[in-house]
C-alpha cells in the first residue's frame, strides 16, 4: 500500500511520520498493493489533527480526528478506520452468503449490522432564493443544512454549516 503524507501550513517531523507509518501499516493486510492511503497533518487551534483516507478498488474509507498530540489523533483515527472496515467486510460477507457462496471470516470478528434505516420523507417545493437568504432560513429553522433553488440560475443547491463555524455550498450543475 502506498502512503502519502501531507502537512497543511506546518512541518511534520520524520518521527511523527514514522510513527504514523508504523501504526497504519496494519491496514496493508486488508487491501491490495494498489491501494493508496493519504495522511494529512494539520493544527486546529490547540489541537493536532490527522485526516486519513484510504482508496482501494473504488472504495473509500476516511477518518478525521483531532487530539492533543498526533500520536493520540492517529490512534483514534486508526480505531475509526478499523470499525469502518469491519462493518464493510461483515456486510459484504452477509451479501455473499445470501447468494449461495461461503467465504472465510479472515481476521475480522462478526459485527452486528448497523444499517437499518428509518426514513422519514418530506415533500415541498423549493423557493428560488439567494445563498444569503438560504443561510438565514437554515439558521432560523435551527438545521445544519438547507436545500433551495438558486434565484440566479435555478440550480438545486445545499448550504450547510461547517465544523469551523463557516458555511459551505453544494451546487447541482447537471
Amino acid at each position: 500500500m502506498k502512503m502519502n503524507f501531507t502537512a497543511r501550513q506546518m512541518r511534520v517531523f520524520d518521527v511523527v511520520k514514522e510513527t504514523a507509518q508504523k501504526k497504519l501499516s496494519k491496514f496493508e493486510k486488508f487491501f491490495s498493493d494498489s491501494a493508496e492511503m493519504d495522511v494529512t497533518f494539520s493544527k486546529v487551534k490547540n489541537l493536532e489533527k490527522v485526516e486519513i483516507t484510504i482508496h482501494s478498488e473504488g472504495m473509500m474509507f476516511r477518518a478525521e480526528e483531532a487530539a492533543d498530540t498526533f500520536a493520540t489523533a492517529i490512534d483514534s483515527a486508526t480505531e475509526a478506520l478499523e470499525r469502518q472496515i469491519r462493518k464493510n467486510k461483515t456486510r459484504l460477507q452477509k451479501k455473499i452468503k445470501t447468494e449461495g457462496f461461503q467465504i472465510a471470516a479472515e481476521d475480522v470478528p462478526d459485527v452486528e449490522e448497523e444499517y437499518m434505516f428509518d426514513v422519514r420523507t418530506k415533500t415541498f417545493s423549493f423557493k428560488p432564493m439567494s445563498v444569503e437568504e438560504a443561510i438565514l432560513q437554515m439558521d432560523l429553522l435551527g438545521h445544519s443544512f438547507f436545500v433551495f433553488k438558486d434565484a440566479q440560475n435555478l440550480e438545486t443547491c445545499v448550504v450547510y454549516k461547517r465544523k469551523n463555524g463557516g458555511y459551505g455550498l453544494i451546487v447541482d450543475n447537471i
